[in-house]
């Protein structure tokens, strides 16, 4: 994987964007779905993402959302609760960025979640983001315990915006634990958002607010025009 610079891609994104073209996200009802099909090459995800746009689906065809409201958090504004903050201060975790994206996704897929029947990260899936990660686009924060990986997230780096895609715990708290890490790595370079794409209690604790979807894309273009941290976060 290619050593961490900082890029200007905005051209880049935006000739993608017209060479990958969906439909105006702005026509897409409440709950986000605005089509289906295509496929999970690199150029259509990076289009998908610079338009406010995800797939989000468990069997073909692929389906692709943009919904309103959007969860978003301000990396600054991350919430740390007193018992998260005694484990983070404990040391139990080691911090890692980028050392296994593959694992970490995996285990995104691989890991039940109640009230959730079976994962929408599937084979394709996993080779689509792989891909993008070997690109400099998709990374991974990762928290360790004796050299086990128990916990991380992934997602997509585009100008100032972090696209947050999953994120798994074999121990208590170690999700927690690596996102806090990804929110202030963020933070420290500046980063505008990080999309947690649909509301959850658990988000929302960690201080995710709902965003009007317009607002969010208005947000989003302001940080595409921001240079990209391409490459590996290690």
């Amino acid at each position: 994987m290619k050593r961490l610079r900082e890029v200007d891609l905005a051209d880049m994104l935006r000739t993608v964007v017209r060479a990958q073209p969906f439909p105006d996200p702005r026509d897409a009802p409440a709950e986000g779905l605005l089509a289906w099909g295509g496929d999970l090459s690199a150029d259509r995800l990076l289009s998908a993402y610079a338009s406010g746009i995800f797939p989000w689906f468990n069997e073909p065809p692929i389906l692709w959302f943009s919904p309103d409201p959007r969860m978003v958090l301000s990396p600054g504004e991350v919430h740390v609760a007193r018992s998260l903050r005694r484990r983070i201060d404990s040391g139990r975790y080691a911090l890692r960025f980028d050392t296994n994206f593959p694992a970490v996704i995996r285990a995104c897929s691989e890991t039940p979640r109640p009230g959730q029947d079976g994962t929408w990260i599937t084979p394709e899936m996993i080779d689509a983001y792989c891909e993008l990660h070997a690109l400099g686009f998709a990374h991974s924060a990762e928290a360790y315990e004796d050299g086990e990986l128990v916990g991380g997230c992934y997602g997509l780096s585009l100008g100032r915006a972090f696209f947050g895609e999953s994120m798994f715990a074999h121990r208590a708290d170690a999700s927690k634990v690596a996102f806090v890490a990804l929110a202030q790595r963020t933070e420290a370079w500046g980063f505008d958002f990080i999309d947690c794409q649909l509301p959850t209690d658990h988000l929302a604790r960690l201080g995710a607010r709902e965003w009007p979807r317009e607002h969010f894309l208005e947000a989003l273009a302001r940080a595409l025009d921001a240079p990209t941290q391409l490459g590996s976060w290690t």
